[in-house]
């Protein structure tokens, strides 16, 4: 997402490590990254994220608002947005907006790799199987290497657990991110 725009040092207050809460400064500015899924260029009325014409807000900023996009390969990569000062997270607005995402400054952030572990098996009762190999999830490890972390993921120490907001939570170690539990756990 992009817009002109001075940087400015927000302190949202989210779970920062497992049981506790903080709040730390935050660069706002005018490049930020955010996840693929949270934009959709066709969108029904039951999509409370980033869409064309439409307003959501920034976890812990402002209200934001795109008006066009740039497409590379067929692929999005890069949404224009307006956003409204008068709506920095805390402050009364006059109206709602339904659907919140959350962001990182392209500026200040840091890329890690993650490694995102589901599930060993793909059925809920593998031993009960007539053969348990071919219950193996075979993407029971994604690995990511285009995640974007606020710097302050370099201050937490390695065995040391975060939660991602609308992810999951992740154990810090040498080389990588690692998510232990994900917050959409299903055996469809």
């Amino acid at each position: 997402m992009l817009w002109e725009q001075e940087a400015a040092g927000l302190s949202p207050v989210t779970p920062t490590r497992v049981y506790t809460y903080g709040s730390r400064k935050v660069a706002f500015d005018g490049e930020l990254w955010i996840e693929r899924e949270d934009f959709k260029l066709e969108a029904d009325k039951k999509f409370f994220r980033l869409k064309l014409g439409s307003e959501v807000r920034l976890k812990g900023a402002y209200v934001v608002s795109a008006y066009d996009y740039v497409i590379e390969n067929g692929e999005v990569v890069e949404i224009l947005c307006t956003y409204d000062k008068m709506t920095k997270s805390g402050t009364p607005m006059d109206r709602k907006v339904k659907g919140t995402i959350h962001w990182v400054s392209r500026n200040h952030s840091v890329a890690k790799v993650v490694n995102e572990y589901d599930n060993l098996f793909n059925c809920e009762s593998p031993e009960k199987e007539e053969n348990i190999i071919d219950c193996v999830n075979k993407e029971s490890l994604v690995v990511n290497d285009k995640a974007y972390f606020e710097l302050a993921i370099n201050d937490i120490s390695i065995g040391e657990s975060v939660q991602v907001i609308r992810k999951g939570y992740y154990c810090i170690d040498k080389n990588s991110i690692n998510r232990t539990v994900s917050l959409k756990e299903s055996w469809k």
